[in-house]
Parts: C-alpha cells; structure tokens; sequence
C-alpha cells in the first residue's frame, strides 16, 4: 500500500500539492537559512546590506552598486596613476596610518645640505703633535688609539697639555686643530699638529622593526643614509612594508616609500639621518587579501580558506585566486566571483563572470588593495544537494519508527 493510500489522500490530490506547492517552497528555501554556508543573490545589482559611504564630506549609509568587471572598468582604473603600484597616493601607502591611526607626515624631511661631522660628548680625539712625543700621548705597541685618546666629557670639553680646557662639541676637527694650534703657539715655535676622531660614540640612529639585525648605528664621518642604516642591518626582512617605513625626528614623524627608492629612482626617500632618528621598518600584515568561498584551498580535512599577503602590496584578482588553488570546478558557481572592498573607508563591491576562462584576462588587470575580500559563490545544485544532506539525517530517524507509530515517509508498506 502506498503512503497517501495509508494517510487517506486522494491521489489526485497529491499530484496537485506536489506541482503547486513544492515549487513554491524550493523556491523560498533558495532565500532562507535552511541553506547552509555563504551566497550573492543571482545577479544582484545592489548589495543587501547598507555600508557607510562617504558623499559631500558627509558619511551617509547606503546599499552599494555592484559594478561588473569588465574591459571599460579595466580601462578606467588604469587611468588612474594611483591604481598603479608606484602610484603617489596608492591605498597601500596609506593603509598603515588609517589602521594604527598613526599621524605620519606624507613625504620626507627638508633636505639638509651635508655638514662636517661635528664631535659630541663621549667621542674619543687622537691628537698628534709633530716633533713633541711629550705632547703626543703615545699609543704604544699594545694600546689602540682610542684607549690612548683624548675623550670629550659629558659637557662637551676635554684638557690638553698647555692648551688647557678645549670646547670640542659642536665643532668640527678642522676647528679644534685651530685653536690647538693657536694656544700651543705660544710655547711651541712653528707648531704642526693633528686632531682626528678616532672613536665615534656621540650621535646614534635607533634602527628597529622589520630588519635582520635591529639595533643603535653610530653616526661618523661618512654621511648615513636611510639605505645606508637599512644596509648596516643586514636588510629587510621577507616580512618588511617597503612602503609604509617611518622615520621620527624630535616630535614629527615621516613617511619614507623605500619600494620607490628601489623601484622608482626617487631619490628623495633616502634622507640622511641625525642625530635620534628612529628608523622604522614595519611589517606587511595589514597588506593581506582574504579568498573565501569555494576555491580549492577550503577542500579537505583540516584544510580552509586563508589570507594571503600581498607581495610588496600588489595583487591582481588572478593571483589571488591562484594562492588559493584556484575556482573549485565541481562546487564553485564560476559566474559569481566577488571583490568586496572597504579600504580606507571607500567602500565597493565588483563582480566577475568567469564562467568562460578568458575572463581570467580581465582579472589578470584588476588591480586588488590591502583588505579586500574575494568571494567564489556556490553553485544552486550543490546548495539543494546540502539541503538534502541536512534533511536526510532526519529521515533515516522517522524510518526507525516502525510500530504504531509507523513513520516511513520515503518508503511503501507492503
């Protein structure tokens, strides 16, 4: 006996609950939680929750304008010098300052002509006076030139033979040789003497962050450069933002874009350093991209979606979905790839039909930012094979009724 024939409904009846209604419901399961996981709406022209935007120096809410990735927006955005990687006022160079909330000065200090190394407190001075070994502290077969120096005192001076206190800070060797010479004229006839630095320790630059060897760089008599400081230790590491690196000088601090320098030519990021300078190098953890959806990188045990860091801040949507193995072909809905963006409070959602695989062509030239969200939707016939995995459980419970109850939905009475 069939199961209507046990529930005492006509079988016409049926037929008609079933091509009326079940349509119906099929079609509201589409929309309801009963689906599990993430989808878009089926070509959705507007996003279904409202995001801050700003308009007219105002920040309103609005539902957001899907725009469909294609060859005009590639050609717009490329217009754009700032979509590119080296471009002045690219996200990536202001990403750091709008995450830490950081107040970075845009730019590189003035630029100071070179000046003379000047000596400071704690410096050590060789002094050599031609012809009077008496006057010439000797360095000897087992003493270096800076433990046989003269050092400058915390106040800035030091004491020589018949010269008496000398003010050394401040000044340079060529203007302490001559007030040596000119005190010691008046003992010594036709003196000839010489002054060099022969230990620096005054004036230190503090290089920290994302380098191989962080730590205090003496400055001497060759001017050190921000490369320079980066150099002496040992370089950045795979992990450094080249773009984002902060040099803080008394109360400012400014923005130094290092990937221009390298890539660029701009000479102008590479300041010379002072006296207190800290040089920071931070990390790249805010340059990530997030892949979610189906791609092959969330198949298997253990195995799911991760963020991916942006290579010198650059990405296009190609490669991106490259690092995640790419599209899941049994489970992705290939027509429905999005790119969901917020960086620095701009909001905007792209859409990329990749049904055909020379869409790839168009991704290839989209240029991703720091935090965008890339999302592969799920094909409809696996989401109804879901439900299904959901239900069926449910049902292999009522077909363990069997007695009075006799509960077997999905199976005929004999």
């Amino acid at each position: 006996m069939k199961l209507y024939k046990l529930l005492h409904i006509d079988e016409v009846i049926l037929k008609w609950v079933i091509i009326i209604f079940i349509p119906i419901i099929l079609s509201h399961l589409a929309a309801c939680t009963l689906i599990p996981g993430q989808h878009m709406r089926a070509f959705a022209t507007k996003s279904s929750v409202e995001m801050p935007v700003d308009e007219d120096n105002e920040t309103i809410l609005k539902r957001l304008n899907i725009q469909t990735i294609n060859a005009q927006l590639i050609i717009d955005m490329e217009k754009d010098i700032n979509n590119r990687s080296l471009g002045p006022d690219n996200v990536a160079n202001h990403y750091f300052d709008y995450r830490i909330g950081s107040k970075t000065i845009k730019g590189t200090p003035e630029v100071e002509p070179y000046d003379q190394y000047r000596v400071g407190p704690r410096d050590i001075l060789n002094i050599t006076v031609w012809g009077h070994p008496e006057l010439t502290i000797p360095a000897g077969e087992f003493r270096s030139a800076e433990m046989a120096g003269n050092v400058v005192g915390e106040d800035g001076t030091f004491f020589y033979p018949y010269a008496g206190v000398i003010r050394a800070a401040g000044r340079t060797v060529e203007e302490i040789r001559d007030e040596l010479t000119f005190k010691l004229s008046k003992y010594i006839e036709n003196v000839q003497l010489d002054v060099r630095v022969a230990g620096y320790r005054s004036q230190r630059v503090y290089v920290v962050g994302e380098v191989a060897q962080p730590g205090i760089h003496l400055v001497r008599d060759i001017p050190l450069t921000v490369l320079e400081a980066i150099n002496s230790a040992g370089g950045v590491t795979p992990r450094a933002d080249l773009r984002n690196i902060t040099l803080t000088r008394n109360d400012q601090t400014y923005s130094i874009n290092l990937l221009s320098l390298y890539e660029g030519g701009d000479v102008k990021q590479n300041v010379l350093l002072r006296h207190g300078d800290v040089l920071n190098v931070p990390d790249n953890e805010f340059n990530k991209v997030f892949v979610l959806g189906e791609t092959n990188l969330g198949r298997g045990f253990g195995v799911r979606p991760r963020s991916v860091v942006m290579n010198k801040a650059r990405m296009t949507l190609t490669e991106a979905l490259t690092e995640a193995a790419g599209i899941d072909q049994e489970t992705s809905d290939a027509a429905r790839v999005f790119v969901f963006r917020s960086a620095l409070g701009k909001s905007a959602i792209y859409h990329l039909d990749a049904k055909s695989p020379d869409a790839f062509i168009l991704a290839e030239r989209f240029p991703l930012q720091p935090r965008d969200v890339v999302f592969v939707d799920r094909a409809e016939g696996i989401r109804w094979n879901q439900i299904i995995g959901q239900i069926q459980p449910t049902v292999d419970l009522l077909n363990l009724f069997d007695g009075s109850l006799r509960v077997q939905p999905f199976r005929t009475i004999p």
